[in-house]
């Protein structure tokens, strides 16, 4: 004798047959055939080359929708570097390279590494302007029925679980948008988990990292962090968005590493191009900007 059980949910129409013991009714060549498994729960079907539109919507409409049943209204995306660590961190990694640099002087790869360890040791101060940053708009902006300015990062380490964890620190909500890479990235543990993302397509990653965001603050970063800086303000030029603030931490480091007055005096940009930029150096002067521009209270 056999059961019939109802899936609940919104394919209340797919059934499968079980027996009283619980387990499948008696399968058949048809029924061991890969076609003839549902098509949303055949994932060697949805892998297909020919099902990439498909998973490029759901991709799309995953984040999106989960983002509209939380309430996110609008968010602040901030870029930068996962290798800028926390200023512990830093420390530890600058001993450590400190001792192997004393116990072999003439290795030249200790004295470089050495040296990056005391730029990474400079350059954690930016990882607490980040957590600073995201506290700050948390702390503002955030309340319980409120989801404005809504912190949102790439959700690895280095700034972005430095903005992740500063939202934490008030029990803000945060987003973090994870990519799948060679080697694996995880997410940091202070993104909220219900808005905690996995993406396949840097495409799609990128249309969420500008969806509801009304600033992006950037703070130094590698190849990552420019593809997404002039990702923006290509759009911003081209007039695809509306104007945002464009905000990059510390002039020093992005004017040695972007010559944008180089680009204006070869004419392959306008001067007034230069304006979507604006240079920072604090997580007030930051927030201050984005509560100009918006004519918010500070």
């Amino acid at each position: 004798m056999r059961k019939t059980f109802t899936r609940r949910g919104p394919f209340a129409s797919a059934r499968r047959e079980v027996s009283e013991t619980g387990e499948p009714g008696a399968s058949s060549a048809q029924t061991a055939s890969p076609s003839y498994r549902l098509a949303f729960e055949d994932v060697d079907f949805l892998l297909r080359q020919d099902l990439r539109p498909v998973r490029l919507q759901l991709e799309l409409l995953k984040p999106e929708l989960l983002q509209q049943q939380h309430g996110i209204k609008s968010t602040v995306a901030v870029f930068g570097s996962a290798r800028i660590p926390s200023p512990e961190r830093a420390q530890a990694v600058l001993g450590q390279a400190e001792e192997a640099a004393r116990n072999h002087p003439k290795d030249r790869e200790a004295a470089r590494r050495l040296a990056v360890a005391r730029r990474m040791v400079a350059n954690s101060r930016y990882y607490e302007e980040a957590r600073r940053f995201a506290r700050i708009v948390t702390g503002t902006c955030a309340g319980e029925n409120v989801c404005d300015f809504v912190v949102k990062t790439g959700g690895g380490p280095g700034i972005m679980e430095a903005a992740n964890r500063g939202a934490d620190d008030l029990g803000g909500k945060s987003i973090g948008l994870n990519i799948v890479l060679p080697m694996e990235q995880e997410p940091n543990s202070y993104i909220t988990p219900e808005l905690c993302f996995r993406f396949h397509y840097f495409a799609i990653r990128k249309m969420h990292f500008l969806t509801r965001s009304k600033a992006l603050v950037v703070f130094p970063g590698g190849f990552g962090t420019l593809d997404e800086l002039f990702e923006a303000a290509t759009l911003i030029q081209t007039g695809k968005i509306e104007p945002i603030p464009i905000l990059l931490f510390g002039r020093e480091y992005w004017e040695r590493v972007i010559n944008i007055d180089a680009m204006i005096s070869e004419g392959m940009v306008a001067a007034e191009d230069k304006d979507i930029f604006t240079f920072v150096e604090t997580a007030e002067e930051a927030w201050n900007c984005i509560a100009d521009f918006y004519r918010l209270p500070k």
